[in-house]
């Protein structure tokens, strides 16, 4: 299978590091005009070079906005007003217990991993229907389903994605745009191996021994890489994936143990 994305245009949100950098990465490779998005223009920078690099034919531009605010959210549609293709990506987490969060906690989460998205394909959907193609990808969780006792907060917005994603597939349907949910597990991204520093030690070590422990339903009993996670957004954001729409996709090396 060939996936090729010349000729269309994507937003990523979150996508200076992480799984959004990574996401980035494979819709460029794959001949996709990108913006990326941070919160800061440094960090932009340093995304866009880096891109570049990778593929010096094509075409990377970057929006500096926070979008936890309607503001941020109305700049990046702003810079880019029209793309064929959003991956909703940013979102924070943060391990805490329920009875120690207030309100401002619960806000900041739902504003940001939550709201961003709402605001962003409010903005898009339109045109991507009108012009009778289109991709929606929402970075859920298996979080998301699993909802961690450390991370009650965080769980719930990963939850509110799946509801939010499904239920814009199904206004869109009988149009060439799909809305799906994809679901990381543990994954070794940056945030994640900050983490795993303390202490010293070889890092991929030290995050297989955290899966085994706080997550011993994986399958695969490691953490995947943010490629692996980049794989199935690709796939998803491609013509070969037009009959997948209102899907939640699991790319959790089977933490979640379900057969549906």
């Amino acid at each position: 299978m060939l996936i090729d994305l010349s000729g269309k245009s994507a937003v990523v949100s979150g996508s200076t590091r992480g799984i959004g950098f990574a996401i980035a990465k494979g819709l460029a490779q794959s001949g996709a005009d990108v913006a990326v998005n941070g919160r800061t223009q440094a960090a932009i920078e340093k995304a866009v070079a880096a891109l570049k690099k990778v593929d010096p034919k094509g075409r990377i531009t970057g929006v500096a906005a926070d979008l936890a605010t309607a503001a941020g959210c109305d700049a990046l549609v702003k810079a880019v007003p029209s793309p064929d293709i959003l991956v909703n990506n940013v979102g924070i987490f943060a391990s805490r217990d329920f009875f120690e969060i207030p309100d401002g906690e619960w806000t900041r989460f739902f504003e940001t991993n939550v709201l961003s998205g709402v605001r962003l394909s409010r903005a898009y959907l339109p045109k991507m229907i009108e012009r009778n193609w289109g991709r929606i990808i929402f970075i859920s969780s298996e979080s998301g389903l699993n909802i961690p006792v450390e991370m009650i907060h965080y769980g719930f917005t990963k939850t509110a994605q799946l509801s939010i994603a499904r239920g814009l597939a199904k206004r869109a349907a009988g149009t060439g745009v799909t809305v799906n949910a994809v679901l990381p597990g543990p994954t070794l991204s940056e945030g994640v191996i900050e983490m795993l520093k303390d202490g010293g030690g070889a890092i991929e070590a030290k995050a297989t021994a955290f899966v085994k422990q706080h997550r011993p339903s994986s399958i695969i009993r490691r953490a995947a890489s943010v490629a692996e996670v980049a794989n199935m957004v690709v796939y998803v954001a491609s013509k070969q994936a037009s009959a997948t729409t209102g899907a939640a996709l699991r790319v959790d090396g089977g933490v979640v143990d379900t057969i549906a």
